[in-house]
């Protein structure tokens, strides 16, 4: 049966750029990997056509023979060895589009292949109260960090020497191994993987490019932040390692409880007790804002327990956005304690003189009534 031709398993033109092969060939290997296609016993051949075909067509000089000789450049002693394609190149493919999927992950690779270590994120978790997540603060925080060594300027090596290719894998940072029919590739073990190696080693760092050091830094917090808000700094967390990128830093934000008001989003609550008298005849009272300022609030007369008056506009502001919450005064009636002989004599002759003074009362009763008769009835 006549081979396919590699573009068209791969499903690209033949002007296709590097990128645009490389992009085919990860889709097409994702969908047929056997491990996926347990079901399909042609999964497997299809699988193994993929990768002989993006063997050829990654290579620059395997494409240029491919597309002047077609499959018989690989035949016959026509310069590739067309069994590469079913072990150490199949594994080399195989790896590269790993590194593709993953390499962002494990660290920034340079052209060579070999991968700088990016720094780790760190994160520090900010305690507020609720007044400073009202107004926004400037915030001074101390982290424990990894920071470039100065001596090396954070190249691990001696007076700021470049680290040399590994012998042991020749700058690949990785090495194979044969195992009968198949190829192990694993991690090299004089480099870890880097791909270099430091002849002598800085003596500030150890040959690590940072050093543990605290650092101060001042963080804007935006007015608006609530427990849970998470801000980003990047390049604030730790140095890399021989050179990396640095990782960034995490605030965690965590208000705390406030004795007066009570948070929901934007909005804030707030209960004021009322007396008897101010709830039945009506009047006013002073109610405290987040800011630090007082205002009056009318009190309509005859007013319920647990009945909110809303002030617009007096809650939190929106974080990095316009507006504001507004702010809920919940009134609590309060009922007269350690009463004198003398009020307490006011009291019944206020209830023994009062008609319909209480309508829900009235009514629960009423209903309460109804029912009853309904049961015995």
């Amino acid at each position: 049966m006549a081979k396919r031709d590699y573009y068209d398993v791969l499903g690209v033109s033949r002007n296709a750029s590097e990128d645009e092969i490389k992009k085919a060939y990860r889709k097409k290997a994702k969908a047929l990997h056997p491990d996926r296609n347990k079901d399909n016993p042609a999964a497997e051949s299809q699988f193994k056509e993929v990768n002989e075909a993006y063997d050829a067509l990654k290579d620059p000089q395997k494409k240029a023979a491919y597309d002047r000789f077609g499959h018989a450049a690989f035949e016959n002693g026509g310069g590739f060895h067309r069994g590469a394609a079913n072990s150490h190149d199949f594994a080399s493919a195989f790896s590269d589009v790993f590194d593709d999927l993953f390499g962002d992950f494990m660290g920034t690779r340079t052209r060579s292949g070999q991968r700088a270590s990016r720094g780790s994120d760190l994160r520090y978790n900010l305690r507020m109260t609720l007044e400073e997540a009202y107004r926004g603060r400037q915030a001074t925080i101390t982290v424990p960090s990894s920071v470039t060594c100065d001596v090396c300027s954070g190249t691990g090596a001696e007076g700021g020497a470049e680290p040399v290719s590994c012998p042991t894998c020749a700058g690949m940072g990785k090495v194979r191994a044969q195992q009968g029919f198949f190829t192990i590739e694993r991690t090299c073990p004089t480099c870890s993987g880097r791909g270099q190696i430091i002849k002598n080693p800085c003596t500030s760092c150890a040959g690590a490019g940072r050093v543990r050091k605290d650092r101060t830094l001042s963080v804007n917090i935006p007015p608006g932040v609530e427990t849970g808000t998470r801000i980003r700094l990047a390049g604030e967390g730790e140095a890399g390692l021989r050179g990396g990128p640095p990782g960034d830093l995490y605030i965690f934000i965590e208000v705390e409880d406030h004795p007066i008001f009570e948070r929901d989003g934007q909005n804030i609550y707030c209960r004021i007790p009322v007396s008897i008298v101010t709830a039945a005849l009506g009047g006013e009272i002073e109610a405290p804002t987040l800011d630090g300022g007082r205002t009056r609030v009318k009190v309509p007369a005859g007013v319920q327990s647990g009945k909110q008056l809303r002030l617009r506009g007096k809650g939190m502001p929106a974080l990095r956005g316009a507006g504001s919450g507004d702010l809920y005064i919940e009134l609590a009636v309060e009922t007269p304690v350690n009463l004198t002989a003398r009020q307490r004599e006011l009291l019944r002759e206020f209830e023994a003189a009062g008609k319909n003074n209480n309508p829900a009362g009235q009514d629960f009763f009423s209903r309460v009534k109804s029912f009853w008769e309904g049961v015995t009835g």
